[in-house]
């Protein structure tokens, strides 16, 4: 994770394309498709990690299993305990929902006066906050690209900034604390400050803090400025993505506005029960928080031969090298599938191996590429 400095810039970085195969040849699993196009490289669509049918497409003759490092969700996730038959057979409760709600503002130390709502996922948080407020956008990155779609869907002009600086005329202003993919993180006092800006002109802050919980001293939840809206991410750290789990807090008239657009039993029953359990599990969290820094730093050490870390978090690490399509080629072939970008084709981001033997494939796999000028090793 990198703390930004004052004007939250980040350093120049390319912006090649993955538009062609000129200076690479065919592999023995496809690696032309990979290289030259094909249905996951259609302009305008916006890429996610995570979907192995597509890396099975790409390279059939893979062996396997696959080895999924294309999120930055936990590999190893909370210990879901049995649920009864009756989370599955009734709608959620209001008890239910009241229990989860006091889990997470405990665990995200929610101010007495703040809102608090869950959904189900953060991701339809971030469809409906054009609701809440108006353009002009400025959207800090490069960072999750459905945050800027979602404004733009909805009509608003939205500007895509590399630094706080440039935010200019903006009323809304998102971003992802710590960043996905680079790891930036930007100091409290700077978010503050902006948000307390924000509210002079009727604006809004919107902080996506799904990153966050590993360092929790990082999060500006508990001293919660006006005019701000901050989003937390459940499966992530939790390894439980599929349960589909998110939060929103801020002023309570912004957190009503989310509840009213959700509707009725927004969040699933055993969702509402396993996210209550979890959350008030500190114990696991702190226990996790060690384990998977410890692995961020073993990613690091496989890595550093192979190109300049540009930064990440304990859940995910940015590596930057020419040699990108090349290496995604290569590990692809090996059954690793790792985050590649839109925007920089210099750019591939790895999640965390699972477990031991997950770790030497992805070890093997690094020891063996070797780039070819003009081609692929």
């Amino acid at each position: 994770m990198r703390t930004s400095p004052a004007d939250s810039r980040r350093p120049p970085r390319s912006r090649a394309r993955l538009t062609g195969a000129a200076g690479f040849r065919t592999g023995s699993c496809g690696w032309k498709t990979v290289l030259a196009g094909g249905k996951n490289l259609v302009e305008g669509e916006v890429w996610h990690g995570g979907d192995l049918a597509t890396a099975k497409a790409l390279f059939p003759e893979a062996p396997e299993p696959w080895i999924d490092l294309s999120t930055g969700i936990n590999p190893i996730p909370y210990p879901v305990p049995a649920l009864p038959l009756s989370l599955w057979q009734r709608l959620p409760g209001k008890a239910d929902e009241a229990a989860l709600l006091a889990a997470a503002r405990k665990a995200y130390r929610v101010p007495d006066a703040a809102g608090l709502v869950a959904a189900p996922g953060t991701q339809i948080l971030i469809e409906l906050l054009p609701r809440l407020a108006e353009g002009p956008v400025a959207v800090l990155g490069p960072t999750y690209a459905e945050h800027a779609l979602a404004w733009r869907k909805a009509g608003a002009p939205v500007r895509e900034i590399a630094g706080l600086e440039e935010i200019g005329d903006a009323k809304t202003v998102v971003l992802v604390n710590p960043n996905n993919p680079d790891g930036l993180l930007i100091e409290r006092v700077r978010l503050a400050t902006l948000a307390h800006e924000l509210a002079a002109k009727g604006g809004l802050l919107v902080i996506d803090e799904a990153f966050i919980d590993f360092t929790p001293q990082a999060s500006l939840i508990p001293e919660l400025p006006p005019a701000t809206l901050v989003l937390r991410s459940f499966g992530k750290t939790y390894g439980l993505a599929g349960l589909r789990l998110g939060f929103a807090i801020g002023e309570l008239r912004l957190t009503e506005a989310l509840r009213a657009a959700l509707g009725p039993w927004a969040v699933a029953g055993p969702a509402l029960h396993v996210g209550a359990l979890a959350l008030a599990d500190s114990g696991w969290l702190a226990e996790t928080a060690q384990a998977r820094t410890r692995d961020a730093a073993r990613l690091d050490a496989l890595l550093v031969p192979h190109g300049r870390i540009v930064g990440g978090t304990a859940l995910y690490r940015l590596l930057a090298t020419p040699a990108a399509p090349a290496l995604f080629a290569h590990l692809g072939c090996n059954g690793l599938y790792v985050r590649r970008f839109q925007n920089d084709a210099s750019w591939l981001r790895f999640g965390l191996p699972g477990d031991e033997s997950a770790w030497q494939r992805l070890a093997a796999a690094l020891a063996s590429f070797v780039p070819v000028p003009g081609g692929v090793a």
